[in-house]
């Protein structure tokens, strides 16, 4: 796959929190920050990137939570993907009302509103210059978006894994707790590890590891951000070898 003059990644997965579609609302679709990303995606595309999404449920319904609550857990987890299904196709119309050509792939199949997951389709897809948005996970319960982030970016041999958040980047706390904590610009996958960072679950950060496929954690919510860590601008935290 060649690489566009000045990209520093051209192919990439980009994974997506429900919360981070929420915005600042308590719960559910916030349609403006939905719309916001739309826009920083598709600037993105227009630098030369071919961009796959996976998104999270958590703003609908979270897998655990139900599990916390005496719910069979893999009830929970279905209920969970089902919740990203409703978050995609919200990111697919704000896409489409951009003019940016989306498809969403489910690993649940649901014919009537989205496409089963078939790698070698979704490949095309970006090929032709689509975003596919990745919804339901990986399909199967126990598992989280995260290591459906993982999994799907090495089926698409992405280059790398953005992993948009509300801060930018690993710090060695939580910085919204702890004031002297202090920002990582580089780090490695043992000491995400070794340190419990809450970056992505440890299945994730182990196939990512075992793959290395290098991950970027940045702050989605500064306009611009997305576009500016494909062009290699030192922004957020690099998790790699």
């Amino acid at each position: 796959m060649s690489r566009t003059p000045g990209l520093s990644y051209r192919r990439l997965l980009l994974k997506l929190s429900g919360e981070a579609l929420m915005g600042k609302a308590p719960y559910g679709i916030d349609v403006p920050v939905v719309q916001r990303l739309s826009s920083e995606i598709k600037e993105a595309m227009a630098a030369g990137a071919e961009i796959a999404v996976v998104v999270g449920g958590g703003n609908i319904f979270r897998g655990l939570a139900g599990a916390a609550e005496g719910m069979d857990r893999a009830t929970a987890d279905y209920m969970g993907m089902l919740a990203t299904v409703i978050n995609a196709l919200a990111l697919q119309d704000a896409l489409e009302k951009h003019n940016v050509v989306t498809r969403v792939a489910s690993a649940i199949e649901m014919r009537a509103v989205a496409e089963p997951f078939i790698r070698r389709r979704a490949v095309r897809h970006l090929e032709k210059g689509r975003v596919v948005v990745f919804a339901a996970g990986t399909g199967n319960p126990y598992f989280t978006t995260d290591t459906a982030a993982a999994l799907r970016a090495m089926e698409m041999k992405a280059d790398v894994i953005l992993k948009g958040t509300k801060v930018d980047g690993i710090y060695t706390a939580d910085p919204m707790i702890d004031k002297t904590a202090t920002k990582y610009t580089e780090i490695s996958y043992l000491k995400v590890l070794e340190q419990g960072l809450k970056v992505m679950d440890a299945t994730a950060i182990s196939l990512c590891m075992d793959n290395r496929l290098p991950i970027v954690v940045f702050n989605l919510r500064t306009a611009g951000n997305l576009k500016r860590v494909i062009m290699g601008e030192p922004i957020g935290t690099t998790v790699r070898v």
